[in-house]
């Protein structure tokens, strides 16, 4: 029976992978892609589906458990942001040769921007680039329809399918048609071919012949799917092609004008179907193509003689296209008047305060500690809420996931080669070790790589939204696993220094940082690790704090140095119109450890 509710767009595709009967769903979590799984939860206690769900160690693992569910008959998903398909890769443009049985479908949330990735890349251009078709919705009400045509499309051409939502239409919110229908489940069969699923290159150039015949005939198909590709006739001689979140603005941009726009609607990106749009160009004097972020859709089209887009300039080359810039771009070439947006003669802008760490965070304490002990230090950062040690002064670089232990082995090297002394200290949470740290870890023992390694453990995943840590043991449905612990997997990595301190205790940390470094000068020293322990204040705001110390600052001793607030950098400590330090008690979380970080001892426990 349909049913309408307001959904997210991110609720929504999860509504339309269980509809379409995947039964298996992983995923490693990352903004803006992390609210589906848990939706997929919801919804298998809501419709009775019998639907297996993880968060999964890293996209890679992912990819492959719901892969292999696939392979054995099974429909599955797997569900990540842009950059997480970095890292699932390898198993992407594999599994375009060896295709799949049960429908695969390959959730790759965009983010164009960025505003909570290290780039915007374009999904759809790796989809060109494996080989695998990739499906565009531009509402939440197409990504459930696409999310179950996705699982559909993959079966039926034995092929995995890329849904392609971006940032708009996961966080959006909207009216959603739904149908509460499971499609039926077939049983798990396993067929064994060594040829196809475990092919020698001999067989791969084989399977490269077969995967672009399965394109063309994906192409023909896509062509004659209302749902994926169909024209608004409009009015004028010159049109519109448009995919993703864009053509549902450029229909809101042309209502809201009382215009009637000629658009052709591409919601399969790769492969385009070639003939309609040829049909499309041929009809109009001129065309604009408009897609986020690459030009993955014009780049497809053979005479571009009449388009316009990215390609010569019509279209910025980066940044989201937000209501005003596509006024601008669709003004100019369509030779109307841009519409002048009124700013009030006084607005009152709010106050700028950039990203912080959390009142409380154990991180703050860990970057301070270390700042305070090495204060001569290289520091390489990672992927995380500890990125804002940035404004600390204690992250030197941010690259990728894991990167901070491979940027600091490679740094070590270059003074080495120098025969010079460096203390480099990188620094990495329990979630990202446990992804991308551990190879990097066991390469710098191998190669006597004379770094710190300090593993910030807070014991959640948490800046995508709290999800449970592998390290932990719990899991997404609140069943119990068997936790790996971060202290031995270091020492299967042949770490002979390890220590575990609290960073709360932050005098002990300082002390294991000093001894840390003494160790990697030793000549039979190495890699040393430290793993600073503590709750996230926000996922265990009770444990995370342990004793409430409410402070006070007493102005007569206070100095003024402002340590507290641009070296310790805590949110809740403010300046007063003196120059003062004092504590804001609306968001201050009563942990008492600035009292250790104030030189001049104003800062003060309240009796």
């Amino acid at each position: 029976m349909p049913d309408q509710r307001v959904l997210m767009g991110n609720e929504a595709v999860a509504w339309g992978l269980v509809t379409g009967g995947c039964q298996v769903v992983t995923s490693y979590p990352g903004t803006p892609s992390s609210e589906i799984l848990p939706a997929v939860l919801d919804l298998r206690a809501e419709l009775g589906a019998d639907v297996s769900v993880e968060w999964s160690l890293k996209e890679m693992v992912a990819f492959q458990v719901a892969l292999g569910a696939s392979y054995a008959g099974k429909r599955s998903a797997t569900i990540m942001k842009q950059v997480g398909l970095n890292v699932a890769a390898d198993a992407l443009m594999s599994s375009a040769y060896t295709g799949c049985k049960g429908g695969f479908v390959i959730v790759s949330a965009d983010d164009p921007g960025p505003y909570s990735s290290q780039t915007e890349q374009d999904t759809r251009g790796f989809a060109q680039f494996a080989k695998v078709p990739v499906l565009d919705p531009a509402t939440p009400q197409e990504a459930c329809a696409y999310a179950k045509l996705a699982v559909a499309l993959s079966e039926r051409f034995e092929i995995p399918v890329i849904l392609r939502p971006s940032l708009r239409v996961c966080h959006a919110r909207q009216t959603v048609t739904l149908d509460t229908a499971v499609d039926a489940y077939p049983p798990a069969a396993f067929g064994k071919n060594p040829n196809r699923w475990a092919a020698t290159p001999k067989y791969r150039l084989e399977l490269h012949r077969e995967l672009n015949r399965k394109l063309e005939a994906i192409r023909a198909h896509v062509a004659d799917e209302r749902a994926l590709t169909w024209a608004d006739p409009g009015d004028g001689a010159r049109g519109i092609i448009a995919g993703g979140v864009l053509r549902g603005m450029v229909q809101d941009w042309a209502a809201g004008r009382g215009l009637t726009l000629p658009l052709f609607h591409v919601g399969c990106a790769f492969p385009l179907p070639a003939g309609p749009v040829a049909a499309f160009i041929g009809r109009h004097e001129r065309v604009l193509v408009l897609e986020e972020t690459g030009p993955v859709i014009e780049q497809q089209i053979a005479d571009r003689s009449r388009v316009a887009g990215r390609l010569d300039g019509r279209v910025p080359a980066e940044g989201e296209i937000d209501g005003q810039r596509l006024d601008d771009i669709l003004c100019r070439f369509l030779d109307l008047k841009p519409v002048s947006i009124t700013v009030p003669e006084n607005p009152t802008p709010a106050p700028a305060r950039r990203p912080t760490l959390c009142p409380a965070c154990p991180h703050r304490n860990s970057f301070h500690a270390i700042r305070k002990a090495l204060p001569k230090g290289i520091y390489t950062g990672d992927i995380g809420c500890y990125t804002l040690g940035v404004n600390m002064k204690a992250v030197d670089t941010v690259l990728v996931m894991g990167a901070s232990i491979g940027l600091a082995m490679g740094i070590h090297q270059a003074y080495r080669q120098d025969g010079r002394e460096q203390p480099i200290v990188a620094t990495i949470g329990d979630s990202t070790f446990l992804h991308s740290g551990l190879p990097q870890l066991a390469n710098a023992v191998y190669n006597d790589s004379r770094i710190i390694v300090v593993i910030l453990d807070n014991e959640v995943t948490a800046m995508t939204g709290m999800q449970p840590a592998v390290s932990t043991g719990a899991r997404i449905d609140g069943t119990p696993g068997r936790p790996v612990r971060l202290e031995d997997a270091v020492r299967g990595c042949g770490v002979r220094f390890l220590e575990i301190r609290d960073p709360y205790a932050m005098d002990g940390c300082i002390e294991a940082l000093r001894a840390a470094h003494a160790f990697t000068r030793q000549p039979d020293g190495g890699v040393a690790v430290l793993i600073f322990r503590h709750p996230c204040v926000l996922n265990d705001p009770r444990g995370a704090v342990p004793a409430k110390r409410p402070v006070s600052v007493d102005p007569e001793t206070c100095t003024g140095c402002k340590i507290c607030m641009n070296v310790f950098q805590c949110p809740a400590i403010i300046a007063t119109p003196a120059g003062k330090a004092a504590i804001d008690r609306r968001i201050c979380a009563q942990c008492g450890n600035c009292i250790a970080v104030c030189p001049s001892g104003a800062i003060r426990e309240q009796p």
